[in-house]
């Protein structure tokens, strides 16, 4: 696996692949970015924006949400999928920010995570960009792009981010995770466009499957495309542990 600086500088080459990288998730307040990422899961950020601008026009709050019918709760963001179980989760969760902590949102991992449809990774986008403690959030882009550049041989969600936390600066989990999100979705796709990468020549997975000028780069975008198929590979001996 890679070492802190070799992390950093590949962090740092993204950076400036990526300037700027941010949440795609449109919110005025921690409030309106707990309820956008919860609605998040299992679909696009360009959904989820175009929904909350109704539903936070009629529950701009923990208070109005809490309260809500859950009939009408569950038409305003129908379009997320999942509605019955979101909408269940924001009217919970809603109803313990109002009578554990005032209506605002805890700036903390351990009491964000006891709300109702929060777990650690919502949980690290709403501290890292609402409420300025810093978070690495791990999604399936940031799983993919950091397993493909070495930086982690893991799947689990919790042990990748204890290893990024390990190796990157505090000050950087939040921009760090932006970064490999938007890395994922633009360049490091599940099928990957290894020649638009900035960091492709420090990446393990191309390192090892572009053998050859005229081949290797077929051979990174089959092979690269999963750590599972890269496991599987007979005359490999690198292994995920």
């Amino acid at each position: 696996m890679k070492t802190s600086a070799e992390a950093r500088a590949i962090l740092e080459t993204l950076e400036g692949q990526h300037p700027h990288a941010d949440t795609e998730l449109d919110f005025r307040n921690p409030f309106e970015l707990l309820v956008a990422t919860i609605l998040s899961a299992q679909t696009t950020d360009v959904r989820v924006n175009q929904v909350t601008p109704a539903l936070f026009a009629r529950f701009p709050d923990a208070g109005a949400m809490a309260a809500s019918d859950p009939a009408e709760l569950e038409g305003l963001i129908r379009q997320t999928g999942f509605f019955r179980q979101k909408a269940r989760a924001l009217s919970g969760m809603s109803q313990v920010l109002l009578a554990q902590y005032g209506g605002e949102v805890p700036a903390s991992m351990d009491a964000l995570v006891t709300l109702p449809g929060v777990g650690r990774k919502t949980a690290n986008v709403v501290l890292g960009h609402a409420l300025g403690v810093p978070g690495l959030p791990v999604d399936r882009h940031v799983l993919r792009v950091t397993n493909r550049a070495g930086l982690v041989t893991s799947d689990d969600p919790e042990e990748v981010e204890r290893r990024l936390c390990d190796l990157l600066p505090r000050e950087k989990w939040t921009l760090a995770s932006d970064t490999f999100i938007l890395h994922g979705r633009r360049v490091c796709t599940p099928k990957p466009q290894c020649d638009r990468c900035a960091v492709r020549d420090a990446c393990d997975a191309y390192r090892t499957f572009a053998v050859s000028a005229t081949g290797g780069r077929q051979a990174a975008s089959r092979t690269a495309a999963s750590p599972t198929a890269r496991r599987a590979t007979p005359t490999r001996r690198r292994s995920k542990s």
